[in-house]
């Protein structure tokens, strides 16, 4: 293994951690699991059911199950998919939206505490990082 494959392991171990320290200490009224697939609907919206499946690894039935329990709650919709009447494009909806972005707030008010006991320094290496993160995303979308 190279070094910058250790570097990538290291990278998604991190932040994979990061995100199930502050999910496990954060109290939210949104699963977990329909957390996670509204950030994927954000992230891809509108989308096909076939692609949020292909995107989560899961099966299409699996996926439209999922997306059903989130329209339940009405914070997706889906819409007739102009380039093809027998698909629809799921979205998200304003109360989608509000949920995933309480989801989040509470995360970070989980991990705030911490942030507090950071120096100025550690503060300057964590924006440096996510700048490094935010451009090897930007370049990761480019190659799919």
């Amino acid at each position: 293994m190279t070094d910058r494959d250790e570097l990538g392991n290291s990278v998604l171990r991190s932040a994979a951690r990061l995100t199930r320290w502050a999910s496990r200490n954060a109290s939210f009224d949104v699963p977990m699991a329909q957390t996670r697939l509204l950030a994927l609907v954000e992230e891809l919206e509108p989308a096909r059911i076939s692609a949020l499946a292909t995107a989560d690894h899961t099966s299409q039935p699996t996926m439209s199950l999922q997306v059903q329990r989130l329209e339940a709650e009405g914070w997706t919709e889906r819409v007739p998919d102009p380039a093809d009447a027998r698909a629809s494009l799921v979205s998200l909806t304003a109360a989608g939206s509000a949920a995933l972005g309480r989801a989040r707030r509470a995360r970070l008010e989980a991990l705030s505490p911490v942030f507090g006991q950071l120096d100025a320094e550690a503060i300057a290496r964590l924006e440096v990082a996510v700048a490094a993160l935010d451009d090897l995303l930007a370049r990761a979308a480019n190659t799919t």
